[in-house]
C-alpha cells in the first residue's frame, strides 16, 4: 500500500464518522405538533403543523403527507398551515420527510379527520311485534323476499337458520359445530355469506339449500363480526374501527372506512345492513344503530333504541344478550330488530327526533 493512499485513508475517516454520526443524531431528533386538540380536524378545515427538534440542525426541506397524499412541501418549521382534506373520514398517518445537509430522516403521527355535521337524531315507533327463538344468539340477520335468514353465535350452540318471521319457526338449521363461533351474515348474488368470530374463517352456503360450498380466509381484519353488501361490495365489520369493503370474487379485504362523527372515530360495530344507499350497523352493548356513508365513513344519523329491550323478556344478561339484529325487507320497505336470546322480533318505523 503506498504512502499517498494511506494519507487518503485517513483524511477519509473522519469525514465518514462526522457523515455517519449525523445520520445517527437525526433519529428520533424530530417531533410533530398541531394546533389542534387531540389532533382532530373537522374535514375540510384549516390545521397547522409545528416540527420540534431536540437539536437544531439546517432545515432544507419538509414534505408532509397525510397517509399516501403529499400535504405540502415547506421550510417553514413552525404554524405551517394547510387544510385537512380527505374523501375518507377517521384516523390518518401525518408524516414529516425532514431534508437536512447532514441526511434525511422521517417522523409520523395521527391526526383524526371528523364529520362536520352533527348526526341525526332519531327514535322509533313498533309497528309489529313476532315470536323469536330465546336460543338464537342472534349474530346476522337477512330477509331474502319474505324468508328470514339468521346466523346465531356461541361456541357450542352456532348455527345457521332459515326462518318463518311471522311465527318464529325455524323452517331449516345447520349447525356450525363446536369450534366455531358464528357471527354476520350476508346473501349476495344467491349465496349466503357467514362469518365465525376468531376462526378466520367464513362460510359459503348455497342459497336454497343452506349445503355448505365453500369456505373464505380473512387476515386483515381483527375479528369476523358483521356482514352486509350493496348489491357490489360486501362490507365486514371487524370489532375495530373499521369496516372493510371486501373483493366479491375471493373476499379479501380490500379497503376501509371508518365511521366518524363529529367529535371521535367509533368502532365495536357489530350486525351491518345495507338499507338506502347507507350501512346500518348496531354498536354492540349499545341499544342504538349508526347510519353511516359507505363513501366516506361519516355517521350521518343515530337511532336512539335504548327503551327497546325494556320491551321483551326479563333476566337478560346487560353485556351479552343485547340488542343486535338489523333486517331489511325491502320489497315492503320494512325495518326489523331483535336481539340476542331476544323473545321478540320488532318491526320499528324510524322517527326523526
Amino acid at each position: 500500500m503506498t504512502s499517498l493512499y494511506k494519507t487518503l485513508i485517513l483524511l477519509a475517516l473522519p469525514l465518514l464518522i462526522f457523515s455517519c454520526g449525523d445520520a445517527k443524531s437525526l433519529t428520533d431528533n424530530y417531533t410533530i405538533t398541531t394546533s389542534k386538540k387531540k389532533n382532530a380536524v373537522p374535514n375540510g378545515q384549516e390545521i397547522s403543523f409545528s416540527l420540534k427538534a431536540k437539536k437544531s440542525y439546517p432545515i432544507d426541506s419538509i414534505v408532509y403527507t397525510l397517509d399516501t397524499k403529499k400535504l405540502a412541501t415547506t421550510t417553514q418549521t413552525s404554524d405551517y398551515k394547510t387544510t385537512a382534506q380527505s374523501t375518507t373520514l377517521g384516523r390518518k398517518t401525518l408524516t414529516a420527510t425532514v431534508y437536512t445537509p447532514e441526511g434525511t430522516t422521517t417522523v409520523t403521527d395521527y391526526i383524526t379527520i371528523l364529520h362536520t355535521k352533527a348526526p341525526k337524531i332519531y327514535g322509533y315507533k313498533i309497528i309489529n311485534r313476532y315470536p323469536h327463538k330465546t336460543d338464537a344468539y342472534t349474530q346476522g340477520l337477512e330477509f331474502v323476499g319474505d324468508t328470514l335468514y339468521e346466523s346465531t353465535g356461541r361456541y357450542g350452540s352456532s348455527s345457521l337458520r332459515k326462518v318463518d318471521y311471522k311465527t318464529g319457526e325455524v323452517l331449516q338449521q345447520i349447525d356450525l359445530g363446536d369450534a366455531y363461533f358464528a357471527e354476520g351474515l350476508t346473501v349476495f348474488n344467491d349465496k349466503l355469506y357467514q362469518l365465525t368470530w376468531r376462526e378466520n374463517i367464513g362460510f359459503i352456503y348455497n342459497l336454497s339449500s343452506l349445503e355448505k360450498t365453500s369456505t373464505f380466509a380473512y387476515s386483515k381484519s381483527k375479528e369476523g363480526w358483521g356482514l352486509c353488501n350493496d348489491g357490489n361490495v360486501i362490507y365486514k365489520s371487524d370489532g375495530t374501527s373499521k369496516i372493510w369493503a371486501l373483493d366479491p370474487a375471493n373476499l379479501s379485504e380490500q379497503t376501509y372506512i371508518e365511521p366518524t362523527n363529529h367529535k371521535s372515530v367509533s368502532k365495536a360495530f357489530n350486525e351491518l345492513e345495507f338499507i338506502n344507499g347507507k350501512i346500518y350497523a348496531n354498536t354492540y352493548q349499545v341499544a342504538s344503530i349508526a347510519i353511516i356513508d359507505p363513501t366516506s365513513g361519516a355517521i350521518e344519523g343515530l337511532i336512539d333504541l335504548t327503551s327497546l329491550p325494556k320491551e321483551v323478556q326479563t333476566g337478560l344478561d346487560p353485556q351479552n344478550q343485547v340488542l343486535n339484529g338489523i333486517a331489511y325487507k325491502a320489497n315492503e320497505n320494512r325495518l326489523f330488530v331483535t336481539g340476542k336470546d331476544w323473545n321478540t322480533l320488532f318491526e320499528i318505523e324510524i322517527v326523526e327526533k
